[in-house]
Parts: structure tokens; C-alpha cells; sequence
């Protein structure tokens, strides 16, 4: 309960300096809590419901869907603050950023940032152009009480050239300007660096980001101390470190060094040089068969360090350009960077970001605003807890606590008497026997 105040108590002081900021602020914070609650599906009608029957607030449904849709909440300074409150954010030394993309299918024609966006995991049965948005995204990789955990921390939304020159995407009647992926990510990524006082940033990302599209305009705008960590590709070439230049020798200097050869062949050369690391890959303790090498990369151009990792039948080879990372936490920190998915499954389906149908582009970006900023208080209160939450449902393979779990905690806290004497919501008391059958429902 003091967790959660102390949490939100920040947040909501972001709103006194304008006219209504007792009002705003309630509402904000007890929207966030009715976002975590696990009772539903987070669309605004059921935050609504939420609020009026579990926390008593007194509300008239055109005013909030007016407050859900307005262009005034402070996001960008409540982000800030929310970014302040997470506890130690570094990984030795780092900030693990974890870069990637996600479409939220839809079915409204009028849907602020929806197009047909290529799905590159579709299955089978469905379509490979979905009506969807696309979202870029940034979160923070972190151990939370002995597990790897994404917590997000910003996001823009993605709008084909094409689409924008249509006239299809507006803004109060004017046209939204266009933004590559990699300038999309290279903002936030500034954003970050500067409100953690330009701490080292490694950036963990896919194929399609780790490359010099991303590094080089990267480390122009944040500096040198950015760093990547992808996968290479199976094609990559690679190349030796150049060699020493004479004191008289003529020309320029060589940037690279003789060819190796690709990624492929020189998987198949250095497996019988492979070592077994003992390494904490996807919640448990691994040994795992790896070789590492630094060598030149075009694609990066610069010196990086190559570790191909071999598996019973097949092998993947990871790629930085930090070389001061041992190859342990180069595959501990490449494993982890699955909780971005993760991250993306709770946000789409447990809090149920994908089942809303605003339309309106700020009610649009309000309601996701709303759903990443729940999903990150939920980590940033698990952090601090004094022990670990305990598993409500028994998985195979899977010991540590979920997400859901804590969402749990956070609703008994929320729904607590005395939590409503640190943060009053000047509505009626809830009925305590009501919100223990939901509870029991639920768990």
C-alpha cells in the first residue's frame, strides 16, 4: 500500500499546477490502478464501470471520455518522473534498452495510425497485411527479484510515407510528419540518455535494427558511449582488424583487413574451438557452447565482437560493438531480450490495449500512454517488495512469479481502506464482500 503511494504520489503532483489538477490527478492515478486491475479488459467503457463500482469515484461518463481523449495531459514530463522512480535501472554499469516493433490489429476503418502493415509472424491462418497499428518501441531490461523483466518506457507510433502523403493521417486537421523507424527509436533514445544523465546505453534489438542505419545517427545525436547488441546474419562478411601501418608507408590506412568470409563458413570453422560458458538463459542456468572472435563488420563500420552460439542442430551467431562485454553477458543479455515480447503479449492482451477501439488520435495515444505506464508501475512495485511474489498458477519449466501476480498485489493494495486515506477519491466507500467475490473469481 505504501509502495503504491509512494509511486503514484509523484505522478499525481504533476497536475497542480493547472486549474483542475486535484481533479486530473485523481482521476489519472485511479485510471492507471483501474488499467492494472485484472477484473477486465482495460477499453474505456470498463475503466469507467471500474471506477465508479471498485473505487467509488463519482463520475459523469462525458467528462472522462473527455479527460481519456485530451490533448493536455503532461505525458512527456510524467514519463520523467515515472523513468525517476525505478529503482537501480542499470545492468553493470548499463542501461539495457530493448528496440523493437509491434502491430496492434484492429477492426475500425477510422482509427487514428491503423494501415495495412506487413506482419512478419503471422501464422498461416492469417492475413499477412492486417489492419493494424504499428508501434515502436522502447523498454528498460532489468532483473526483477531474481528475473529478467521489460519495463516500457516510450513508444511512437509508425505512419507509411505513402499513407501520410494520402492525406490519411491527421492531427487537428494537419499532416503528421514523417519519421523513419530509425529516427523514431534514435529520438526516444536521446530522450532516455539525457533524463539518466548520459549513462551507457546498449541498445538489444533484432536484425532489422542492429545496423549502422541505427548507430550512426545514434551516436550523432547521444554520443559515443551507445552501443548495440543484435543478431548477425547468416550472409554477414566479415573481415579482419586492419593491420599495423608502417611509420613510412604511403597511402591511407586500411579500414579493414583481409576477408574471412561470412558468418556461415566461420561458424562451421570455429566450432571445434567452441568453449561451454555456464550462462542464466530464459530463467535458468545453461551451458551453452560458444566461440567468440573481434573482427570488422561493413554493416557497422566499426570493430565488433562476434560470438556464435551452437545448439544441438543449428547456431546463431550475436553481434556488438560494446567490446568490453564478456560473451556471457553478450547471451544473458541477447536471452533477455525475448521480455520485449513478452511485454508486448501484456500490454495487447492482458491489460487489453488491443481490444480498445478509440479513434480519436489523442484518445488513441492516451489510452496506450495509459496501458505502457500501468505495465511499468506494475514492475517498478514488484522491484520493491520486500520478497518475492509467489506463483498463483503452476507452469512446467517456469518457477518465477508472472505478471499477473503482481497485478494481483496491486489491486488488493489499491482496493485496501487505508489506501484511500493516503490518496482520497472523494467518492463512496466499496463494498468490501463485492470485491472479494471478484477477487475469488480471479484468482
Amino acid at each position: 500500500m505504501f509502495i503504491l503511494n509512494n509511486i503514484l504520489t509523484p505522478l499525481q503532483d504533476e497536475f497542480k499546477h493547472s486549474r483542475k489538477g486535484p481533479e486530473r490527478g485523481t482521476w489519472f492515478i485511479y485510471t492507471l490502478l483501474a488499467v492494472i486491475t485484472h477484473f477486465t479488459s482495460s477499453r474505456t467503457s470498463n475503466l469507467i464501470r471500474c471506477l465508479q463500482t471498485l473505487f467509488g469515484l463519482p463520475l459523469c461518463p462525458h467528462r472522462f471520455y473527455t479527460f481519456m481523449a485530451s490533448p493536455k495531459l503532461p505525458w512527456e514530463r510524467l514519463w520523467t518522473v515515472l523513468w525517476s522512480l525505478i529503482p537501480q535501472p542499470t545492468v553493470n554499469g548499463r542501461l539495457l534498452i530493448a528496440l523493437d516493433d509491434f502491430i496492434n490489429p484492429k477492426t475500425g476503418k477510422k482509427i487514428f495510425g491503423c494501415a495495412s502493415f506487413f506482419d512478419h509472424a503471422a501464422k498461416i491462418n492469417q492475413a499477412k497485411y492486417p489492419w493494424s497499428q504499428n508501434v515502436v518501441s522502447i523498454g528498460l531490461l532489468k532483473i526483477v527479484k531474481g528475473r529478467w523483466a521489460c519495463l516500457p518506457l516510450a513508444f511512437r507510433f509508425y505512419h507509411m510515407k505513402k499513407t501520410i502523403d494520402a492525406g490519411k493521417v491527421k492531427i487537428n486537421h494537419k499532416s503528421v510528419l514523417f519519421q523513419t523507424k530509425f529516427e523514431q527509436a534514435v529520438e526516444m533514445l536521446s530522450k532516455i540518455s539525457a533524463a539518466f544523465h548520459n549513462t551507457p546505453l546498449l541498445i538489444v534489438t533484432d536484425t532489422w535494427f542492429g545496423n549502422n542505419g541505427l548507430l550512426k545517427p545514434m551516436r550523432e545525436s547521444i554520443g559515443q558511449h551507445c552501443h548495440i547488441l543484435s543478431r548477425l546474419r547468416v550472409n554477414a562478411s566479415l573481415f579482419e582488424l586492419p593491420p599495423e601501418r608502417n611509420k613510412h608507408q604511403r597511402g591511407r590506412p586500411n579500414k579493414y583487413g583481409s576477408k574471412m568470409g561470412s558468418s556461415t563458413t566461420l561458424a562451421e570453422q570455429f566450432i571445434k574451438y567452441a568453449i561451454a560458458y555456464s550462462i542464466n538463459l530464459y530463467g535458468k542456468q545453461r551451458d551453452v557452447l560458444a566461440y567468440d572472435r573481434i573482427v570488422m563488420l561493413k554493416t557497422l563500420k566499426c570493430a565488433v565482437r562476434v560470438v556464435w552460439v551452437y545448439r544441438k542442430s543449428n547456431w546463431i551467431a550475436l553481434v556488438t560493438t560494446d567490446l568490453d562485454l564478456s560473451v556471457e553477458q553478450i547471451i544473458e543479455y541477447y536471452g533477455a531480450r525475448w521480455k520485449i515480447e513478452s511485454g508486448f503479449k501484456e500490454i495487447k492482451q492482458e491489460i487489453g490495449s488491443a481490444k480498445s477501439q478509440t479513434r480519436n488520435p489523442y484518445a488513441v495515444s492516451n489510452h496506450l500512454n495509459f496501458c505502457m505506464m500501468a505495465a511499468t508501475i506494475t514492475w517498478v512495485y514488484a522491484d520493491h517488495l520486500e520478497h518475492t511474489p509467489q506463483r498463483c498458477y503452476a507452469v512446467n519449466n517456469r518457477q518465477h512469479f508472472a505478471f499477473s501476480d503482481v497485478r494481483k498485489l496491486i489491486t488488493q493494495a489499491a482496493l485496501d481502506k487505508d489506501f484511500s486515506t493516503l490518496c482520497p477519491n472523494l467518492g463512496k466507500p466499496t463494498q468490501k464482500s463485492f470485491i472479494g467475490a471478484l477477487l475469488r473469481m480471479v484468482a
